[in-house]
């Protein structure tokens, strides 16, 4: 089994993804905007055309999934994505501080990247996009988070 997270947007998926892409090292495999939906489609509307009904980000064996909605089809869309962050987990403390400066880039940090009791390193933000993410660096086997 594989649980894949999937993220709305409006018109911005695929700059989200593309950015996604670089920060996180993944490769887009899907991206199908609704202009090249059968013609019986019921979003026909011109105005979405450029929009993504569907992109698939492959990062190592994980993955994201995404869409541009509009309010008509996902109230609420318009709100601030609430109650879920998408969390990355590493155990590089170095790779995690890259993540999380790059997906802030534009964005709003909530808590920033620093050392916990829990954690060498941890933070968490919202990016340009409005998505929450919580980067956790994963503490060495037998290590404790804090020194000292």
């Amino acid at each position: 089994m594989k649980i894949v997270t999937s993220l709305s947007f409006r018109g911005q998926c695929r700059e989200a993804f593309e950015f996604y892409a670089r920060v996180l090292g993944g490769k887009i495999t899907a991206a199908m905007p609704y202009g090249d939906a059968p013609p019986d489609m019921p979003i026909s509307d011109e105005k979405y055309k450029g929009w993504l009904m569907h992109c698939w980000l492959d990062i190592g064996d994980q993955a994201l999934m995404g869409a541009d909605m509009d309010v008509a089809w996902a109230p609420n869309i318009d709100k601030p994505k609430n109650g879920f962050d998408v969390t990355l987990h590493t155990a590089d403390k170095s790779e995690g501080q890259r993540w999380f400066d790059q997906l802030a880039q534009g964005g709003r940090v909530v808590m920033p990247f620093s050392q916990t009791f829990w954690s060498p390193g941890f933070g968490s933000l919202v990016d340009r996009f409005g998505v929450p993410w919580m980067v956790n660096t994963i503490p060495s086997a037998g290590g404790a988070a804090r020194q000292g």
